[in-house]
């Protein structure tokens, strides 16, 4: 079974759990047997059948251009990781931040 790594954002929808053990030969056939488990689940990661803008999948730590065709072997690890965004850079950030390293 692959081992599904459940981002922090969406584990209300395992009860909690961060690891999930599914059946599935592609990355879709996992994403439906987390959703037969843990209902909720495939709608936070797909919009009309593809990966959410901003979502990314990994499959034994390796972004793979396969996206939800990707294969799965037993015990593969897969991570759904969504985009991150926020804060804002510029000089005077980029300044602050090298002098707190060089402290």
């Amino acid at each position: 079974m692959a081992v599904v790594h459940v981002p922090s954002a969406m584990r209300e929808l395992t009860e909690g759990a961060a690891r999930i053990d599914v059946a599935g030969d592609t990355v879709r056939e996992v994403i439906e047997a987390m959703e037969a488990k843990h209902p909720g689940f495939r709608e936070r990661l797909l919009k009309d059948g593809k990966l959410r803008p901003g979502m990314q999948v990994f499959v034994d730590g390796v972004s793979n251009r396969s996206g939800l065709r990707a294969r799965v072997k037993e015990e593969t690890r897969v991570h759904f990781i969504p985009a991150m965004a926020g804060g804002a850079w510029n000089s005077t950030s980029a300044h602050s931040v090298r002098c707190i390293a060089d402290e």
